[in-house]
């Protein structure tokens, strides 16, 4: 079973994004802020992280940048509610990363995990 950290400061968010993946058979755990999901990251391998653009505590894009300087080919996902995404190109620890819109629909996220892993080369479920 594909593990996915979801990394959101909006509780509704994280759980409708935990909901859609365990329905699909994915694990996912839950982390409210940058440093949460950098910890839990560090603590046990992931397949896929979710990472919201914008969190109270840091910015997503360094998040990111984090989690790629340990798992350069994992696949992530970025989300937002602002319409640009346009500064994913500033780093390159943010290349083959795919952009997701808030709000978005449960197809959409399971589109946006397999460009993921399409972009990074790897295979998250047959199910996706």
């Amino acid at each position: 079973m594909p593990r996915v950290l979801i990394i959101d400061d909006q509780k509704e968010v994280r759980a409708m994004i935990a909901m859609v993946l365990r329905v699909n058979r994915f694990e996912a755990v839950e982390a409210e802020s940058g440093a949460a999901g950098l910890k839990a990251f560090a603590e046990s391998p992931f397949d896929v992280a979710i990472v919201d653009i914008f969190l109270g505590d840091t910015s997503g894009v360094e998040v990111i940048a984090s989690l790629r300087e340990r798992a350069p080919a994992l696949p992530v996902i970025a989300v937002s509610g602002m319409t640009a995404l346009d500064f994913m190109e500033q780093s390159p620890h943010l290349a083959n990363v795919v952009c997701l819109q808030k709000p978005f629909r449960p197809n959409d996220l399971l589109q946006a995990l397999q460009k993921a892993q399409a972009a990074t080369g790897g295979e998250l479920t047959e199910t996706v």
